[in-house]
């Protein structure tokens, strides 16, 4: 029969002694011209060799044949049984997922002796059709099967590779299925992570503040209680907490233990505030925790970020900052403002440094400049004048709201023609002695010349917004403070100490005080002690809150759009009011941002948020009055600010898309507790 014919290597090997009797021919002939005698002892020898190969090719080779199929069949019958009772379970899978053949592992796994035309989804229903492997790379799904972990690997093979004349029956495809008992190596794992220690630092944000507003003879007791309060806390999380001073705590626990505080979200926050012996204000807690790196320095350092980041929010909150993300929790009260001006002079001191130290300054605000960004600039220009140093303010356009103060300043002739600078202009100009000065924001996006930062080697910040994960790198000095109303307030504090007798121009006066009564709604919000000094210094310094209010006046259509923004506002599970701002003004996102003021004066509205689409982008202006924290919703979808007055931008979205992604985070923050 045909197919029994030996091919390929073999029979070229069974026909080598034949061909080799006909090459020596030749050199037995050759001889005998040389020696007749010699040829006639090789022609012998030539006809031995000849007689045996005609053995070799007629019989032996029939033999050799047949050992060889026997030699094959007992290989394949070894291989098969290695393959049945393999320790790794192994199954071949049709095209279609149905099983084929198993070993006996298989078997051993499944519980099942006869599994034939059975599709692996009955028996694993992580494997569907679509996890099937589509070419013969390997694809490798995690499941779990009575209590164990497995993963499989699954490999397509093609049987298509046969050559003609080949049996039809061995062609198609099958998948080849081994199964990997992970079980102890995950739960390995799962103890190694369960087990490894996490570090974080934990700060009383108002420790001095609390204890002034008690009795003298309750002190001790109530600073007592709250170390009582918080050892046991962390001794029932089987943590060590150590007091490093009066106010600050160094936490080591287990990553099992960490994971259970975050699953209560750190609910040792409200404990503390909960402990009260009289005392006026409630002692609020900052925690931060690191970890994720590979070392545990990279892990205490990560910890020190996250705190200096819980206290630069407004602190009562926990941080906890991986290489990946950073995660906030908590940050639900209002931040106590601090009677002590310490902090005020000590930054005006190195800001004073820094500008004696440079030949010129840059002061910027954020984009779509404001008023309190415009004056808190012009303040930085009092200051750098003042210290005999040239200054520019860092701003592209003016905003219809703040143009009639920046006409103010360029037709003044008290103030250079390149007192204003665009970003272009700023970057020629900026060099080695060049200090950058950031006002009224952190983020580097938002900054009105972004690539300033990135040449600048001296930056300073002063900012009065609540830090985000985005920051401003290698920044010289930083001085926020998110109790502050408004950067005009912290600038005119700052302005008290940058030099004896400073005198601020009238138009300047103006400018920090105007940023002041914006920010706080005509002193109605986030208004404290230290807000109405600074407002009474720049009254002394010649603020004339009737110019003010005459530069604020608004003409018809700005007020006929916060009108329709307010008659067209809904209210959502009748306490959060929201509405769109119509863009036919000059200024729709200032006029949002008022429209969402006023909203709040109704009834049953706790929170108020106003979409303004201006130069395709989504703009949203939050504000609540005290029940609900805004820069938590904000900062769920890209934004930030203060618990009361916040925002964001969402560019590449519709109104509606805006509008429904501003519900389903509120409906998601509502479930998960983190509003009220």
């Amino acid at each position: 029969m045909k197919h029994n014919k030996a091919k390929g290597d073999l029979r070229t090997y069974g026909n080598w002694p034949l061909i080799l009797s006909v090459l020596l021919l030749v050199p037995v002939v050759a001889i005998y011209f040389i020696s007749p005698m010699a040829c006639l002892v090789m022609g012998i020898v030539w006809l031995l060799y000849l007689a045996a190969s005609l053995w070799i090719f007629f019989y032996s080779r029939k033999g050799i044949r047949r050992d060889l199929v026997s030699y094959a069949t007992q290989f394949g019958q070894v291989q098969k049984g290695l393959l049945k009772g393999l320790a790794i379970p192994y199954a071949l899978l049709d095209e279609n997922g149905r099983f084929i053949w198993s070993n006996t592992g298989f078997s051993s796994v499944i519980h099942k002796g006869r599994i034939y035309s059975k599709s692996i989804t009955t028996y694993f229903p992580e494997i569907g059709a679509d996890s099937l492997p589509p070419d013969e790379k390997t694809v490798s799904v995690d499941i779990s099967y009575n209590n164990r972990d497995y993963r499989v690997d699954m490999r397509r093979i093609s049987l298509d590779e046969g050559k003609e004349g080949e049996l039809e029956a061995f062609k198609g495809e099958v998948i080849a299925l081994f199964l990997f008992d992970v079980t102890d190596v995950n739960m390995y794992m799962r103890l190694n992570r369960e087990q490894s220690l996490v570090s974080g630092l934990m700060y009383l944000d108002n420790y001095d503040e609390t204890l002034e507003s008690v009795e003298d003879v309750r002190r001790s007791l109530l600073a007592a209680l709250i170390d009582r309060k918080i050892n046991k806390y962390f001794h029932d999380m089987d943590a060590v907490v150590k007091k490093l001073e009066k106010d600050k705590y160094f936490i080591v626990m287990k990553r099992i233990s960490f994971d259970r505080m975050r699953d209560g979200r750190f609910d040792i926050l409200e404990d503390v505030k909960n402990v009260n012996i009289g005392n006026q204000m409630s002692v609020t807690l900052s925690i931060g925790f690191g970890m994720g790196t590979d070392s545990f320095l990279q892990d205490s350092e990560y910890a020190r970020n996250a705190i200096d980041l819980a206290l630069g929010r407004g602190g009562d909150q926990a941080v906890v900052k991986t290489p990946d993300k950073i995660i906030y929790f908590g940050g639900k009260s209002q931040q106590v403002e601090k009677s002590t001006r310490v902090k005020a002079r000590v930054k005006a001191n190195a800001l004073r440094e820094i500008i004696e130290s440079k030949d010129q300054i840059l002061v910027m605000g954020h984009k779509v400049t404001d008023i309190d960004s415009l004056g808190a600039s012009v303040g930085v220009y009092r200051a750098s004048d003042a210290l005999h140093k040239k200054c520019h303010i860092v701003m592209n356009e003016a905003p219809a709201a703040i143009r009639p103060f920046v006409e103010a300043f360029r037709n003044s002739k008290d103030y250079a023609a390149d007192f204003f600078v665009t970003s272009s202009e700023a970057v020629q100009l900026c060099d080695e002695n060049t200090a950058v000065v950031v006002v009224d924001t952190n983020r580097p996006n938002m900054t009105e010349c972004p690539d300033l930062l990135e040449i600048a080697k001296t930056i300073v910040v002063l900012d009065h917004h609540r830090m985000g994960t985005d920051r401003i790198p290698n920044v010289t000095l930083s001085y926020i403070e998110s109790y502050a109303s408004s950067a005009c307030e912290m600038i005119s504090e700052i302005l008290q100490y940058i030099t004896d007798n400073i005198r601020i121009k009238g138009i300047e006066a103006d400018s920090l005080y105007a940023g002041i009564m914006i920010d706080t709604n005509n002193f109605m919000t986030k208004a404290g002690v230290r807000t109405f000094e600074a407002a009474a210094f720049l009254r002394r310094s010649g603020a004339d809150v009737t110019r003010v209010r005459k530069l604020f006046r608004n003409d018809i259509a700005d007020y006929k759009a916060r009108a329709e923004a307010v008659r067209n506002a809904e209210l959502y599970k009748g306490k959060y009011a929201i509405s769109v701002c119509p863009n036919n003004v000059e200024s729709p996102t200032v006029v949002g941002a008022q429209a969402a003021n006023e909203l709040l004066n109704i009834n049953l509205v706790k929170a108020s948020f106003i979409l303004t689409d201006y130069q395709d982008v989504i703009y949203v202006s939050a504000r609540s009055i005290d029940e609900v924290n805004v820069q938590v919703v904000m900062e769920r979808i890209g934004g930030g600010g203060h618990l009361n007055i916040a925002g964001a931008q969402l560019s590449g979205k519709s109104l509606e898309e805006a509008r429904e992604i501003l519900k389903t985070t509120l409906d998601e923050m509502e479930a998960e507790g983190e509003l009220k």
